[in-house]
């Protein structure tokens, strides 16, 4: 473990990015020319002193949660996110859970996609990342590893999370679920971890299993939604997505229908924003920020 170090190669990769690499307003007057510690702590969503701390070499061992987040607000490659974690001492994460590298393409992609819900998701259904916008329609995907990150996994082992789809389109979204997991798992080949999923979902999804056993295979690429807000009620909304160029990210965004209620819907969703509640810290090096329920994915 390196902190010193890993506090100098976090400044060298601040120092390359422009704002608007990030998806921020540059704004009238600059005295650095990259990006600036306060901006890399919000995108991160870190508070501006934990940072600073960190980019001096000083404070605690940040966690891999900690560092996937600022090699995703640095816009960190493979080789510089895995560099980033060996300077801190902590494993090179596989490429599952949250910690999970989000190619930087797909970043520069939704960065620009400010008007509209996005993020991007592993080919398992694990939220990588999320925008505001998405935030908003969908709450926010929770943080972990194991079968338990993947949307699709908690779709069959969770009851609550089916909560965001009206209950008449359930059967719809299983079948698509399991139909995508079927091409996933051969994109996988013999990982462990994506076997270990599937034969837990077999044991404990009947509705699981019996689909599976269908052996429907097709890749999630277009789709019609209805989600349910809490707020806003049903909103019907296409899902499209970009696939990365081995097929293990998309890039997920919604759009809505011209001339449908979803138009109208999509634009009070922007004043509403993620509902605050608390502002408490609730991990480490945290930024206060608003306290809300976990959803899921889209």
């Amino acid at each position: 473990m390196d902190l010193v170090e890993l506090g100098v190669f976090l400044k060298s990769r601040r120092d390359r990015i422009r704002p608007a690499d990030a998806g921020l307003n540059p704004g009238p007057r600059r005295r650095v020319p990259g990006l600036r510690r306060d901006e890399v702590a919000v995108l991160a969503g870190a508070s501006v002193d934990y940072y600073t701390e960190l980019e001096r070499g000083r404070g605690a061992q940040p966690s891999a949660q900690m560092l996937a987040a600022l090699a995703r607000a640095l816009r960190l490659t493979h080789d510089e996110r895995d560099y980033a974690f060996r300077l801190a001492g902590r494993p090179v994460p596989a490429e599952h859970g949250s910690t999970a590298h989000v190619e930087p393409g797909m970043l520069r992609l939704l960065d620009r996609l400010e008007s509209t819900p996005a993020m991007v998701i592993s080919d398992l259904h694990e939220v990588l990342f999320q925008n505001r916008l998405a935030k908003a329609l969908l709450g926010e995907a929770p943080v972990g590893h194991g079968p338990k990150a993947s949307f699709a996994y908690r779709w069959f082992t969770d009851p609550d999370s089916r909560g965001i789809y009206p209950e008449a389109d359930h059967p719809h979204h299983s079948q698509v679920f399991v139909a995508d997991l079927r091409a996933a798992a051969a994109r996988h080949g013999r990982d462990s971890e994506t076997a270990r999923m599937i034969a837990s979902l077999r044991r404990r999804s009947e509705e699981f299993a019996t689909l599976w056993d269908t052996g429907d295979v097709a890749v999630r690429r277009l789709d019609s939604k209805r989600i349910v807000h809490p707020t806003l009620g049903v909103i019907e909304l296409d899902c499209q997505n970009l696939q990365s160029e081995d097929g293990r990210q998309r890039l997920l965004w919604f759009s809505a229908q011209p001339g449908t209620p979803a138009v109208d819907q999509l634009e009070l969703l922007s004043v509403i924003g993620v509902q605050e509640f608390s502002a408490e810290v609730t991990r480490e090096g945290a930024a206060p920020e608003p306290n809300r329920p976990s959803r899921r994915e889209g």
